[in-house]
């Protein structure tokens, strides 16, 4: 698909070629220009979240090494904490993970209002990777204080928040405490149901998340009708052969 070349003789620096193989592969030109379009900013940051975006987390690793070593500027020194921190929790280093992003924290907490949404957005990385550690305690109380922050500082019908409670609920879910966990997901659902569209899959997670609470409490019967609203929403969101598709048909059977 591609080619990453090194650009100086100190391996600091690569540029990163991505090139269809064939005019006649759609697939591909469609994966091409969805990165093309998701991944933005300039420079070397656009290549640092391009390098994210292929799975070249090693060069990203090295690449936001270079860019934090050679700024002092704080808040690129926070950006690049945060993303460093992205890349050792998508290597699986959770305790590296956590330390990159606590660094970036600590300066955002130094340089922005305490209830700036770049706070929350520090609170809720460092939540999620505590809860794919299991440490769901110490995960609910990130979460809580990102959705402090959102609470404050967004609309009532904003995405982000439905995302503050779906990470709670989420983290409930996992703890056994379905009841707690239905109360935050619903809120979650309701905000997507008035935000999103119709047919959108981030809808269709929403019913789906419920309808796994619902399995968990023996409820099979209303788990069953809020899998088959996600089933019935994949459905006209993706292609008959995703593994998502595949997914919530298994929840259903």
């Amino acid at each position: 698909m591609g080619a990453i070349k090194q650009l100086d003789s100190n391996k600091e620096l690569y540029e990163v070629e991505i090139r269809l193989t064939s005019d006649d592969d759609q697939q591909l030109r469609l994966l091409t220009d969805r990165i093309r379009e998701e991944v933005d900013g300039i420079g070397w940051e656009r290549l640092g979240k391009l390098l994210l975006t292929i799975g070249q987390f090693n060069k990203a690793e090295e690449l936001y090494h270079v860019l934090l070593e050679r700024t002092s500027d704080e808040g690129e020194k926070q950006h690049y904490y945060n993303q460093l921190g992205s890349v050792k929790h998508d290597q699986g280093d959770y305790e590296k993970a956590i330390w990159y992003h606590e660094q970036g924290l600590e300066i955002k907490q130094k340089t922005l209002p305490s209830n700036h949404p770049k706070l929350a957005t520090s609170y809720n990385n460092i939540g999620l990777v505590y809860n794919n550690m299991g440490e769901y305690s110490k995960a609910l109380t990130f979460y809580e204080q990102g959705l402090e922050i959102v609470q404050k500082t967004l609309p009532s019908n904003h995405p982000d928040l439905a995302t503050s409670y779906n990470n709670i609920g989420t983290v409930y879910t996992k703890m056994g405490k379905y009841s707690k966990a239905l109360s935050y997901l619903e809120k979650a659902l309701e905000i997507d149901r008035n935000s999103l569209p119709s047919n959108h899959p981030l809808l269709a997670n929403s019913y789906s998340s419920i309808g796994s609470v619902y399995n968990s409490m023996k409820e099979y019967s209303k788990a069953l009708t809020f899998h088959e609203k996600a089933f019935e929403i994949l459905q006209k969101a993706l292609p008959s052969d995703h593994p998502h598709l595949a997914g919530t048909y298994n929840n259903i059977g």
